[in-house]
């Protein structure tokens, strides 16, 4: 008689990379892991049903227990108006933390007097305060906004040029206006150091108009690819005089600005005057921002980010139409995406990126920011540069990809479970402050067999039990069965930090 398989450890790993390929949209993967074939659409069994656990899942950077408990608590209208108002919540125990990251966000004398010129310190500081917010700011949806519009008005960090001015821009353009208007937030773009050195409006004048700006303002930033290449040409025109001083802060030179009538996209200016050039630039960007492709394509964007890899045409519209019917405030948009019957409906539509995996993991595992110097945070971000996906580090201005076919790769996924092992076992980064007895923390009831435990911390680090068979491979490990009773702490005690990392190397937790 021929028997089944045992499952294995492999099993559990490769279930975990064919949910990647099928939310992908069914792509091929090649792997050494002996994967399933990808079914048609991801089982969303695989994680949690409960709409507040979904809401944590897409709106932070990962549930905890005590974010669950405080929405469940104040309800999601509630919980809503709190983090859309991120001034109401004390965050201060990580604005000590970024105090060690002084020039994250630096204007650009401060950095051009601490550093010497192109240093890439500045950038370095950025990113690993990017980390510590998605870990442990307790304003998730800001966060999580914030880094949507850094994505979205892209400054890659390092570039070249952008070394005095990347923090700066990160803190006077994209996190000033992350709940503002997104008018305000695209002229404040168009006017900052960092655009202008990263596409190119600083060298642009009248006798030679830079096209880079312009075309990367229309096709990237707002309406998307409707222009025309005359359509460039007007709007490079009508750009030039905004540029950077010898000291690396914004100026209008009116002798650069290059006069004459324009017709872009609509948008006619007579732009007669160069005193008056300025004024005619950013009449141009306001049109734009509240073009009715641009917000179109915005909210295609949100919901490529916030709800599935295919956005909701239904839900789109609907976004549209509040964002222009409120002058381009972000704000009434995101409370209408998180309360629609689309993003209700869009359980396990989304992967988690690196980033998004790393971070997720460590607030999971309840592990704190070492307690002095940024060592931690120099491994966490180093993991991520390895991982293709650290805060800001993507060359072209288009922003990292947000889908899951970007991230579906054998090798990705294994750097996941790397990560997954190292923090669980807290090899690495060793300085994290980590609970003193990690099984309580995660499962204050010892269950009384081994099979009970994986479920509780599936249910812990999750949100749900694993399928039965998922179950069994995560057990091959400590060569237990799910049956096995499970007597003491110590027991357990040498592969529980592997258990856990299986835990997190599953389909479960790839999804978000």
């Amino acid at each position: 008689m021929q028997t089944k398989p045992e499952p294995t450890r492999r099993a559990v790993l490769g279930g975990a990379a064919a949910v990647a390929v099928t939310a992908a949209g069914g792509l091929a993967l090649d792997v050494a892991l002996a994967a399933p074939a990808a079914a048609a659409a991801v089982p969303t069994e695989l994680v949690s049903a409960d709409p507040l656990a979904h809401l944590l899942r897409r709106a932070t950077f990962g549930p905890t227990p005590a974010a669950l408990a405080e929405l469940a608590k104040l309800g999601v209208p509630a919980w809503l108006d709190r983090q859309l108002d991120p001034a109401r919540i004390d965050d201060s125990a990580l604005d000590a933390l970024l105090t060690r990251l002084p020039l994250a966000g630096a204007d650009i004398a401060t950095v051009r007097a601490k550093l010497p010129k192109h240093s890439y310190e500045a950038f370095g500081q950025l990113g690993r305060a990017a980390v510590a917010r998605a870990i442990w700011s307790k304003r998730q949806l800001f966060e999580t906004t914030a880094a949507f519009w850094a994505n979205h008005l892209h400054v890659s960090a390092p570039s070249s040029g952008v070394w005095d001015s990347r923090s700066d821009y990160d803190k006077t353009v994209t996190r000033k206006y992350t709940f503002g208007r997104f008018a305000d937030m695209l002229k404040a773009s168009a006017r900052h150091p960092a655009m202008l050195t990263y596409l190119d409006n600083r060298s642009s004048t009248k006798a030679l108009p830079n096209e880079n700006y312009a075309r990367e303002l229309m096709e990237l930033h707002t309406v998307g690819m409707i222009y025309t290449e005359a359509d460039v040409q007007a709007a490079a025109k009508l750009l030039t005089g905004l540029t950077v001083t010898t000291t690396g802060t914004y100026t209008y030179t009116a002798a650069k600005h290059a006069t004459g009538a324009v017709r872009i996209l609509g948008f006619s200016h007579a732009n007669a005057t160069a005193e008056g050039g300025e004024a005619a630039a950013l009449a141009f960007l306001d049109y734009l921002a509240k073009h009715p492709a641009t917000a179109e394509r915005l909210a295609t964007k949100l919901c490529l980010r916030f709800v599935a890899d295919e956005a909701p045409a239904t839900l789109v519209a609907k976004l549209a139409k509040v964002y222009l019917d409120n002058d381009t405030s972000i704000v009434p948009v995101l409370r209408t995406l998180f309360t629609s019957p689309e993003f209700a409906a869009s359980i396990a539509q989304k992967v988690r990126t690196p980033f998004e995996d790393l971070a997720a993991t460590v607030r999971a595992l309840g592990l704190g920011p070492e307690t002095s110097g940024v060592k931690a945070l120099d491994a966490l971000y180093n993991n991520l540069v390895n991982a293709g996906n650290a805060p800001f580090r993507w060359s072209p201005p288009n922003g990292f990809p947000d889908v899951a076919a970007a991230w579906a790769s054998p090798s990705a996924f294994l750097m996941r479970c790397n990560s997954h092992l190292n923090l669980a076992t807290g090899w690495y980064p060793r300085q994290l402050t980590r609970p003193a007895d990690l099984l309580t923390a995660l499962v204050p009831v010892l269950p009384r067999t081994y099979g009970a435990l994986v479920d509780a911390l599936a249910r812990r680090l999750v949100g749900t039990p694993l399928p039965a068979d998922h179950v069994a491979a995560v057990l091959s490990v400590a060569g237990k069965l799910p049956t096995s009773s499970l007597t003491s702490k110590e027991s357990v005690a040498g592969s529980l930090p592997y258990l856990i990392a299986l835990v997190l190397d599953s389909p479960s937790f790839q999804l978000r």
